[in-house]
């Protein structure tokens, strides 16, 4: 058997900057107890989890690196160790989304995290940065943006945070003119909301955009959504996106693939799990077992079959 060392990378602002603090003595308590090769590193800035997860990943010795934290903590995890193929990627939930490990079950017991199910699974990847989750254009991204400035308010967590930053961007830019590209040969254009490149189904905090999509089947869900009613004739339609009622809208154009491009006529937001920019043009594609995740131990994902 391979000797795995487990490498907890927390992020010690994660959840309002309690959750994952309370979480360390937990972890630590684990190491001794279970006498596993373990131990804990406590992010100090932005990116430094990615630094230090790349630092120990190219030394070549078999880790499993945990990401402590929310979603921003596992994109940096898993874009410090994707390129090393003696590395493995887990999920300890304890921001304030957490929308990747929906799929899986937001499990923080450590156990089932330890004695988990290695599987891998696809990202997307552009311009050389990857997603695990998801990315977007449009006025969704233009929310994701936003969603870290209501993120800073007191008690005001993931789900509440884009929520009011939906609500916020509604009455700001809403169109953005899209050409879209599907695996090079399918053309869409028009005045579109938005454009989700899904490799699972939530983002946002627990909106359910890619409600079929599934990590580890070869495939993106793209869901493509258009612009052709008022702001206010837009807001009973929050509540059923939310839920992941949307793929059967006359507005909706649903595909799945392994490359897409989009096209703006002017500037728009760019999303790729969290992480934003402004861009006119972004080519996004799949990365097909891209990384080793391990699925904790009794998640109903593991009897959940792809198509």
């Amino acid at each position: 058997m391979i000797k795995v060392k487990h490498i907890f990378i927390v992020n010690p602002v994660s959840g309002k900057g309690k959750a994952a603090k309370a979480y360390i003595p937990v972890i630590e308590d684990y190491i001794k107890s279970s006498g596993i090769d373990g131990e804990v590193y406590v992010t100090k800035s932005s990116r430094d989890g990615m630094r230090y997860v790349e630092e120990i990943a190219k030394k070549g010795e078999h880790v499993r690196f945990y990401a402590c934290g929310g979603d921003g903590t596992l994109y940096e995890v898993v874009n410090g160790c994707r390129k090393y193929d003696n590395c493995e990627v887990a999920a300890i939930p304890l921001g304030s989304g957490n929308d990747f490990v929906r799929i899986f079950g937001k499990n923080t017991n450590l156990d089932d995290q330890v004695n988990g199910v290695p599987m891998k699974m696809d990202l997307i990847v552009t311009d050389g940065q990857v997603a695990i989750n998801q990315c977007s254009m449009g006025v969704d991204a233009e929310v994701c943006a936003k969603q870290a400035d209501f993120k800073k308010l007191p008690l005001v967590g993931g789900e509440m945070a884009y929520d009011l930053a939906l609500v916020y961007c509604l009455f700001g830019k809403l169109k953005s003119e899209f050409r879209i590209t599907i695996d090079d040969k399918e053309v869409h254009e028009g005045t579109y909301l938005f454009c989700y490149i899904g490799n699972s189904r939530w983002y946002g905090g627990g909106y359910k955009a890619g409600p079929l999509a599934m990590p580890n089947d070869g495939l993106l869900d793209f869901v493509m959504v258009k612009l052709d009613r008022g702001r206010l004739k837009l807001l009973p339609l929050i509540k059923k996106y939310k839920n992941g009622e949307h793929l059967d809208w006359d507005i909706t154009t649903f595909r799945r693939g392994k490359k897409i491009t989009v096209e703006s006529k002017k500037t728009a937001a760019v999303n790729v799990d969290g992480e934003c920019e402004y861009v006119t043009e972004k080519t996004f594609e799949i990365i097909e077992k891209g990384i080793t995740f391990v699925v904790p131990r009794g998640s109903e994902f593991l009897d959940m079959k792809t198509d």
